[in-house]
């Protein structure tokens, strides 16, 4: 086992022990979140010839790196990831206290496997679920699996955003629209008004400049931002990671309307996946999301 703080390690671009993570167990994510946030805690990247993970230590506390409210998902890279999270386990002082959240059952199986080999007696706890929807190989199959209500929403409210807005253009954006995406947030009421801080602004910055997220921005007839969406493309799925809209125009549905747009551009391309990552939005299932629990993991050395 090496213990360093190099998030340029090759060790950080191995394959996640759980599937689906999209680019939030590795380097370029962790990266990011790090520049922005990394005060008043240790950063170690844990590895070993097949394995790898990054944590951080804060008054021995250890957990993943990257918080839980920015991070969709943790997971150990590697196929030799039960001996390393075994291994850094019995290298911590008695007492400390580990929590790993975040966890498809995939990744909690491992590390409280690891956990377990290190004689320690890890909790396993539902804390949190992300919302998937599984693509189909076009979006008229998709429509047809919506169901006759859910389809009939969608159209409605396409049509009005068209007679309100005009026709809706969904295409990705650059530096120029970025800001828009940040007014739409602090425009916004309750919760979403108040996240886009200055460091949060910065976070989502380096996101798109080097983590290789995507903007999304959508448009009618007279051609400004209406919604914005910040994304996630692989090989296999496009994960949503944020997105809002100008509540001016919100009767229009331009939320909606631009999320439709994303999932059918996500077909189209051939992904198999469209990700609406962490939270249960009633919006999600009624376009064809189900549950995927997240786990966390506790232990005391």
């Amino acid at each position: 086992m090496r213990i360093h703080t190099d998030l340029h390690s090759p060790s950080l671009e191995l394959e996640p022990v759980a599937p689906f993570v999209g680019p939030f167990a590795g380097g370029r994510f962790v990266r990011a979140w790090w520049q922005c946030f990394g005060v008043g805690e240790e950063l170690q990247v844990v590895e070993s010839d097949d394995a790898a993970m990054v944590v951080v230590t804060d008054d021995a506390l250890v957990r993943f790196a990257g918080a839980a409210h920015l991070t969709d998902y943790h997971s150990p890279l590697g196929a030799g990831a039960i001996d390393l999270v075994r291994e850094f386990a019995e290298s911590l002082e008695r007492g400390t206290r580990m929590v790993f959240d975040s966890l498809p059952g995939e990744a909690a199986d491992v590390v409280a496997k690891g956990l377990t080999d290190a004689g320690l007696t890890p909790e396993r706890e539902s804390h949190e679920i992300a919302a998937v929807l599984s693509l189909p190989a076009d979006v008229d199959s998709y429509f047809a699996d919506l169901g006759k209500k859910q389809r009939h929403e969608v159209r409605r409210k396409r049509r009005r955003f068209a007679e309100a807005l005009g026709a809706a253009r969904l295409s990705s954006a650059g530096d120029e629209d970025l800001d828009a995406f940040f007014g739409m947030h602090r425009a916004a009421s309750g919760e979403k008004g108040q996240f886009m801080t200055d460091e949060h602004e910065s976070f989502f910055r380096a996101l798109l400049d080097e983590a290789g997220f995507r903007l999304d921005v959508l448009r009618g007839d007279d051609d400004r931002p209406l919604a914005a969406a910040v994304g996630f493309d692989d090989t296999d799925a496009y994960y949503l990671y944020n997105s809002a809209y100008d509540p001016v125009v919100a009767d229009a549905s331009p939320g909606i309307v631009m999320v439709a747009g994303l999932i059918e551009r996500a077909i189209g391309l051939g992904k198999t996946r469209f990700d609406f990552l962490k939270g249960d939005e009633t919006y999600k299932f009624r376009l064809g999301a189900v549950e995927r629990p997240l786990y966390v993991v506790e232990a005391v050395r």
